[in-house]
């Protein structure tokens, strides 16, 4: 397990009591350094969506948390905020909320001469992602080769 990988397995941990208590949804946790600063992140989510109340309430208790724990050496940003409209796919939940919806693929390189495809999701596995493409055809892709998974919006 990489550094930031432990780091975001202990915030879980610390957070998911939090998470319960409040009745939310923790969707995702990550560490990551972005223009030379390192960001500890929450996405959490509830039925009918979060606030920015619900944000400040995980934040402080939280942050409080990693001030007793103190086991990030590096100093960090924590943030606590909704997924968002167009939040990726990671985990076999995020699959699961969204079979039968459609959703946008864009992969690492080419099939069939396309990088990109929108249609419904109808199944996945850890090595792939199944959609119907508009035409009705299924599709099978390799998760290896996709770099984003996300639900599709109409605007």
């Amino acid at each position: 397990m990489t550094r930031r990988e432990e780091y975001e397995a202990r915030t879980e941990e610390l957070l998911m009591p939090l998470i319960r208590q409040n009745n939310f949804e923790l969707v995702d946790v990550e560490y990551v350094k972005e223009a030379g600063n390192w960001y500890l992140r929450a996405y959490i989510d509830k039925e009918g969506g979060i606030t920015v109340d619900d944000c400040e309430v995980i934040n402080r208790a939280l942050g409080d948390l990693m001030d007793q724990h103190d086991f990030i050496e590096e100093s960090y940003i924590l943030e606590v905020s909704s997924p968002g409209l167009g939040r990726p796919l990671k985990k076999d939940k995020d699959f699961d909320r969204n079979i039968g919806k459609e959703i946008e693929i864009r992969l690492f390189r080419a099939v069939d001469h396309q990088k990109e495809f929108e249609g419904i999701l109808n199944s996945y596995t850890k090595e792939t992602v199944t959609i119907t493409v508009e035409e009705g055809t299924e599709l099978t892709l390799e998760r290896k080769n996709i770099a984003l998974i996300r639900q599709a919006f109409d605007f």
